[in-house]
């Protein structure tokens, strides 16, 4: 039996669909489930621009967005996919890279120099603030490196979860320590 529930969100799917095929809508999202708890993905027509914690509250990363970006917004899963299915191969082993095209206009100058250099950590292996600070243009700038890896906008994906500080210690992440260690485990670079 069909309810008005499952009418109106067959509704919602074909107007979210058809916004997309029209062009009326430059920022689409989805809720993600993943092991480590959900994420708010969106993605413009450049790419993906943002994967949000579970610790951030989705309706201001939304609003956010649409005044950063543009008010365009509707969610729109479909669009995104390739992320959710790279995310899942990701979590589940079978992922050591991904192959998503990524909008980097969240950011700018510095910020966007140490979270390129950070896209470039392999899987399985970590760096430090300072390492990435130098190879983004300022050795100097460790403290720098650590700010601007801390409002990543595409964590996992950007894996600033890779930068560790001199020394080993894990240093901060915004999922939590926690996640940090667990996608470090993942990842095999921590026993």
């Amino acid at each position: 039996m069909t309810t008005i529930h499952d009418e109106s969100e067959a509704s919602a799917r074909r107007f979210a669909a058809r916004a997309v095929d029209d062009g009326l809508v430059d920022i689409a999202y989805t809720t993600l489930d993943t092991p480590i708890g959900p994420f708010l993905a969106a993605a413009t027509a450049r790419g993906l621009v943002r994967l949000a914690f579970r610790t951030e509250d989705s309706g201001e990363v939304l609003d956010d967005l649409a005044h950063r970006l543009s008010p365009r917004v509707l969610e729109a899963p479909t669009r995104l996919e390739s992320v959710r299915r790279q995310l899942d191969e990701y979590f589940e082993g079978r992922r050591r890279q991904f192959d998503l095209t990524l909008d980097w206009s969240l950011t700018t100058g510095f910020r966007r120099r140490v979270l390129r250099t950070t896209a470039r950590i392999p899987y399985g292996e970590v760096s430090t603030y300072g390492r990435v600070a130098a190879r983004a243009g300022n050795g100097r700038a460790a403290r720098a490196a650590g700010s601007a890896l801390g409002s990543n906008p595409i964590p996992i994906v950007v894996p600033c979860h890779r930068v560790v500080r001199t020394g080993g210690n894990l240093g901060g992440y915004g999922g939590g320590l926690d996640v940090k260690e667990w996608l470090l485990r993942l990842e095999g670079a921590l026993l």
